[in-house]
């Protein structure tokens, strides 16, 4: 099938939109802050959903002059699908202040009914296009969320994802060995078998490459799926939840090290998702720590302010997970916790 790109028709006035989608952990974040920081000359407003009780990611998302918007504790494919609309409506108010619209969904969420949106509310057409899904890939753990049996009735979000992407971005190749790219490549074109592969390492793709490309072609996902434009009722894995914790004061280093090192190696399995904004004993600046299932990143953020009261926020993401363990484990991470032992 050939691409369709934007020299192929008359300029289309309409905002163009692009929507980041991705397994849990595969690189979204990562790739929003290179769109945020790089020089393309785009204005772009973000709209982000996150999925969990705690907010992370507007901490883990860089200082930009773009305008970020924040929707959490659900899903963008159902139960905020409305804040989506009257945000778009109210972005659409600003029109002169922006070129283009980002959409960061959660990991969990299956990209069709966001599609639907740019189609089935009159309003939201006459002004606005969808330009292409992106889809990141993790190329070290997507085989075993492919693989997984899900419940009848329930999506596998990942296949979805990766079904309706315009473009994939198959991320963290450097983590994966030759043999294991070709099978992740492989499985990806059993799923969509035309749709283009950018292989990626830490989200280090060209832009151009998936920013106003004109990707997104209805008249293939009506080929693949012709009840899209119809709406209907999806289930999502209800053993898949969200534990946020918040915590006042400040974490020793050792204790957190030992606790997270021990959880990650008998729980990493469960745990798809792990991030943080930590606080820790003697530091003057936040510690941000991202995890997706055994393998743990973290890094030293901005300075904590004088007037900001020290305290650690910690989301996992994963399938039957333990609350009260989780918050235990982590208030005996406290450094007063040593102290009063």
């Amino acid at each position: 099938m050939s691409e369709t790109t934007t020299t192929d028709a008359p300029r289309d006035g309409r905002v163009p939109v692009t929507v980041l989608t991705g397994f849990l952990g595969s690189g979204k974040t990562t790739l929003l802050n290179r769109i945020l920081t790089e020089h393309h000359g785009m204005r772009i407003a973000v709209i982000e959903n996150e999925f969990g009780e705690v907010g992370i990611d507007d901490a883990l998302v860089l200082d930009a002059e773009e305008e970020i918007f924040e929707m959490n504790n659900g899903c963008i494919c159902c139960t905020v699908r409305g804040d989506l609309i009257r945000i778009l409506a109210a972005l659409m108010r600003r029109r002169e202040q922006f070129d283009h619209i980002l959409i960061e969904t959660t990991g969990l969420a299956d990209p069709a009914p966001v599609a639907q949106t740019f189609f089935m509310d009159d309003e939201i057409a006459a002004q606005l296009r969808l330009d292409a899904i992106i889809t990141l890939v993790d190329a070290a753990h997507v085989l075993q969320h492919l693989d997984e049996v899900k419940p009848e009735g329930v999506e596998n979000e990942a296949v979805e994802q990766i079904a309706f992407a315009d473009r994939v971005v198959l991320n963290k190749t450097d983590l994966a060995d030759d043999a294991t790219l070709a099978e992740v490549e492989a499985r990806i074109r059993s799923i969509n078998a035309p749709v283009q592969i950018l292989r990626a390492r830490h989200a280090g793709v060209d832009l151009r490459q998936i920013l106003d490309v004109g990707a997104f072609d209805l008249q293939r996902v009506l080929a693949d799926d012709p009840s899209f434009l119809t709406e209907t009722e999806h289930q999502h894995d209800t053993t898949v939840t969200s534990v946020g914790i918040e915590l006042g004061g400040e974490l020793d280093d050792n204790r957190l090290n030992a606790w997270l090192g021990h959880l990650l190696r008998t729980k990493g399995v469960d745990i798809f998702r792990s991030k943080g904004i930590l606080a820790l004993a003697g530091e003057p600046k936040q510690y941000v720590f991202q995890g997706v299932h055994m393998l743990l990143d973290g890094t030293l953020g901005r300075e904590w302010r004088e007037d900001e009261p020290r305290g650690s926020k910690l989301v996992f993401i994963g399938r039957n997970l333990d609350r009260e363990a989780l918050e235990r484990g982590f208030a005996d991470c406290l450094a007063t916790a040593g102290a009063a032992a």
